[in-house]
């Protein structure tokens, strides 16, 4: 009977209890990212073990006893919330709350199953402490934050990168454009350069970007031909709620807008559309554009609008699709210039006093993201870019120069434009098809068109006023059409499967097997006319301002010039023929790795087979009969990674690998390039390097938004090649395998502190970070292996030298403030950001000259943002504060020779936008 009491006093306690129950539901959604659904967050009563998490639609449900209590939302990468709430029996209340980046403590977070937003600087961190895999990565919150507003300026803010002056081309630990190699998506991307490896990155607007990273140390799902690094572009991958935003923005340089007339060649729109194409019978007739300049407004725009929106398919399905369209120009202008080539022992070649360089650049970006998540196993992503670039330039240099000018009073004009429009097509597909194993599969479709229609140059003497064009080589005043034609077909395949499932239901161990490839298809032709004066009217006068009453259809008619291209004039046969190269390349290569975790030691062993065939065939002016060249090479390429845990916010990785390094199309064609200071040409005997690569960091993660990191690094080079002047009659510069080898020794170090962080109120943050590197190199110059290698002669002037590019010091650093208000819809945001780089080789000295130096300078820029409510906001930008003088030295014996230097000018920007 007792016994029978006891149970039913049990049963009715319980009953009571339920009674006493209420419901606490609502969603969790992220602040940074338009509200976007937060999953897999945490939501936990306080002092309890009572918790759940979201679900992938944000929403979560706990079921409480009446009563007070504190409910906990967190997730890693982001603050942690507490609200107080009041549950009254058989009551459900809603609770909704948006998270944000804050400096909470790693730790304190219990559960994570996804991985947060990879635009935030706290979740890539997160990411970065937790890979296995040795990379950095710079999210669209940290280029906001500092301003950046292309890819290529974006990865300079990375530990160890730098950017070539006047271009988008990169150096990683020293390495240039050749060892480094460029993806979308883990997709490879097509050049826009004929000269280069990688496209230029400051062409893509971070406007697409979720985030870049970029793979210092090679992993075998990369292509073989790495040394320096790997960046991968990531597109914006777009959840959450619907949004539209415009945005519009004006900026000026101050060099442009303190000219008396910035003023460019006529014949080209604002929008960067123009394609002059080569007239007909342009042996024949005069009938070419005009060489009138026009002015032009030295005050640039942009326009951009984007949105994005989710849609529910069936009971699990989601379509998220995400577009942007936007337009921008910049005008730039470069003065106090000064240009100079002199040999090793102190003649002067050309001494230019005075040069400028104007110019008028424009940006079209349009992109497409659509991703369809049929349920939590499959994703399918279709991705589509279009980028169309121009760069309208004047380039004008006065003084002196053998041959021509040797009373100082040398002109020389060139008129250039590049248009370049690059459309990039991925499809891609990410399945789990089981516990253990997941399927991943991508391919690209990729097409590249690259124009230098109609660049002039016209060469004159000024007397007292008077201009006289220059007419001792035919090549003096010319017109230069090029045009680049590239598509490029690339797929990823790769199967994981996990292994040694341990008791708390972990995998251990995990093989990865994999398939890549890419085919590439390169057109190249190039046609120049030139335009000779008859000895009659070699003394004639002519307008500088209106060359077009000298060069003219009547004027030619009347024999006043002669028109002829390489080939010959309008007589020789072929003469309109253009000089060509083609070039074809096939890539194919397999891996696997195994990754497997001892307790606190992981380690990825890879090994990757790659086959690969280069083709190249010209007919150039250098060999009008026309010849072809093959490179084969199989190359078994292996890496080792290895990741092992201190504690909880500390580790300690190592890297080992073997890669090499391609050369290029152009590289490997017998092609002419003329620039006014350089020419250059291929070299048919070219051939790869092989590279090893070793990387040691520790690294420690004090709490989210900080890290403190050191890496010590090394790289061993055989037969590595640079860009040097051979022996010939016009000083010609060739690519060369200049020695046996060369290696690369350094240390890096990456400092992040949250100096303050006041949550409470109108919260503010003060946060700032550090990142420097050292960098030793040094290569074998060795003139007789080039003389036996090469159909080319190379007096090196040194017999060993730093690397091209290589800095020895590198730092970036920056500090920003961030205020909050009204409930945290309004805030300020607002950084200072420093550059600075030591001294670096651009070129290697031959013949007795010495070598040439970018010398050291540094760069200052103030970036503010003000988010007036949750629609309205602006932006203001001030880059190049310092505006330092830019100079380069040749490093002769008898003293450095000042051979370039300019100023650019500092730019100031603001732009509006709104968010609807």
């Amino acid at each position: 009977m007792k016994f029978k009491l006891l149970i039913l006093s049990i049963l009715f306690s319980l009953s009571g209890l339920a009674q006493n129950k209420g419901v606490i539901t609502g969603v969790l959604t992220d602040k940074d990212m338009n509200n976007a659904p937060l999953p897999f967050a945490n939501a936990k009563i306080k002092g309890t073990n009572i918790g759940v998490t979201t679900d992938e639609n944000g929403k979560y449900k706990i079921s409480v006893v009446a009563g007070n209590h504190i409910i906990q939302f967190s997730f890693i990468g982001y603050e942690n919330v507490e609200v107080a709430v009041t549950v009254k029996a058989d009551e459900t209340i809603e609770v909704n709350r948006a998270l944000g980046a804050a400096g909470y403590k790693i730790e304190d977070v219990v559960i994570q199953k996804a991985s947060s937003s990879k635009e935030k600087e706290s979740a890539l961190l997160t990411e970065q402490k937790n890979a296995v895999d040795i990379k950095q990565s710079i999210g669209a919150q940290e280029l906001s934050r500092k301003g950046v507003s292309d890819v290529a300026t974006a990865v300079t803010k990375t530990t160890g990168i730098t950017k070539q002056e006047g271009s988008g081309n990169i150096f990683v630990r020293g390495l240039g454009d050749r060892y480094n190699s460029t993806t979308m998506n883990g997709l490879p991307i097509p050049s826009n350069d004929p000269e280069k490896k990688n496209l230029n990155l400051e062409i893509f607007s971070t406007d697409i970007v979720e985030y870049v990273s970029i793979d210092k140390v090679y992993s075998s799902k990369l292509f073989g031909d790495f040394a320096g690094g790997n960046v991968d572009i990531v597109s914006k991958d777009f959840k959450g709620k619907g949004f539209l935003k415009l945005e519009i923005g004006s900026k000026i340089n101050t060099n442009a807008v303190n000219e008396n007339d910035f003023n460019l060649q006529k014949g080209y729109n604002s929008f960067g559309f123009s394609n002059p194409s080569i007239p007909s019978n342009g042996l024949t007739e005069y009938n070419f554009n005009t060489l009138q300049l026009e002015s032009k407004s030295p005050v640039a725009s942009s326009i951009g609008i984007s949105g994005g929106e989710t849609f529910n398919v069936g009971s699990s399905g989601k379509l998220n699709v995400f577009g942007t369209i936007s337009y921008g120009n910049e005008v730039n202008s470069i003065t106090d210039g000064s240009v100079k080539s002199i040999n090793g022992t102190g003649v002067i070649n050309k001494d230019f006093e005075k040069f400028t360089n104007m110019s008028f650049g424009t940006n079209t970006t349009g992109m497409a993201n659509i991703g369809y998540k049929m349920n939590s196993n499959h994703k399918i992503n279709f991705n589509s870019v279009f980028i169309n670039t121009s760069t309208q330039s004047k380039e004008e240099f006065t003084g002196y120069f053998v041959d021509g000018a040797e009373d100082n009073n040398g002109f020389i004009r060139r008129n250039k434009y590049d248009k370049n429009t690059l459309w990039i097509n991925q499809l891609l597909g990410d399945h789990k098809l089981s516990e253990r194993s997941k399927f991943n599969w991508a391919v690209s479709l990729n097409s590249i068109t690259g124009s230098q229609p109609d660049r002039t140059q016209n060469i004159l003497n000024n007397n007292s006023g008077d201009y006289v064009l220059l007419s001792q080589s035919a090549s003096n005043n010319h017109r230069y059409f090029q045009e680049l034609k590239e598509t490029e077909v690339a797929t990823n395949l790769s199967v994981d499967y996990k292994f040694n499932k341990n008791e708390e239901g972990d995998f251990k161990g995990k093989f990865t097997a994999g398939y890549s490839a890419k085919i590439k298809k390169r057109d190249f032709e190039a046609t120049q006319f030139n335009f000779k004066s008859n000895n009659s009217h070699l003394a004639d006068v002519v307008d500088i301002n209106n060359l077009d009453l000298f060069f003219n259809q009547q004027n030619y008619t009347n024999d006043f010039f002669e028109i002829s291209t390489f080939r010959g004039d309008f007589s020789a046969p072929n003469a309109l023929k253009p000089q060509f190269y083609k070039g074809d390349l096939l890539v194919s290569g397999g891996f696997l790795n195994t990754e497997y975790k001892f307790k606190k030691l992981t380690t990825v062993l890879g090994l990757r087979a790659e086959y690969l065939l280069q083709k190249v065939n010209w007919n150039t002016s250098l060999d009008p009969i026309g010849d072809k060249d093959e490179l084969i090479k199989l190359a078994f390429l292996p890496s080792l990674i290895m990741k092992y845990e201190l504690n909880k916010k500390q580790n300690l990785r190592f890297g080992f690998s073997k890669t090499y390094t391609l050369p290029q199309f152009k590289e490997r064609a017998l092609f002419i390039y003329e620039e006014v200071n350089e020419t250059k040409i291929g070299n048919p005997n070219l051939y790869e390097s092989d590279d090893y690569n070793f990387d040691l960091k520790w690294e420690m993660f004090p709490k989210s938004e900080e890290v403190i990191s050191v890496t010590g690094f090394g790289k061993y080079i055989q037969n590595p090649i640079n860009e040097v002047t051979i022996v010939s009659s016009t000083n010609d510069v060739s690519y060369i395998n200049t020695g046996d080898f060369g290696y690369v020794a350094g240390a890096e170090v990456e400092f992040r502190k949250l100096l303050f962080n006041v949550k409470e109120g109108n919260s503010k943050k003060l946060s700032a970070g550090i990142n420097a590197s050292y960098l030793y190199s040094n290569q074998e110059l060795n003139s007789t292996k080039v003389i036996r290698e090469t159909d080319y002669n190379v007096s090196f002037t040194n017999k060993e030298s730093k690397l091209t590019g290589a800095s020895d010091l590198l730092l970036n650093a920056d500090i920003s403030f961030l205020k909050e208000w009204n409930n945290k819809e309004s805030n300020l945001t607002s950084t200072i950001a420093y550059t600075q780089f030591s001294d670096r080789v651009y070129s290697i000295g031959t013949n007795g000259r010495g070598n040439q130096v970018d010398k050291a300078f540094g760069s200052l820029d103030f970036i503010t943002k003000v988010k007036l409510n949750k629609s309205l906001g602006l932006g203001f930008v001030a880059k190049n504060l310092l505006n330092p003088s830019i100079n380069r030295v040749q490093e002769n014996d008898n003293g450095d020779v000042t051979v370039l230097a300019y100023k650019k000018g500092m730019n100031l920007s603001l732009n509006i936008n709104y968010q609807f």
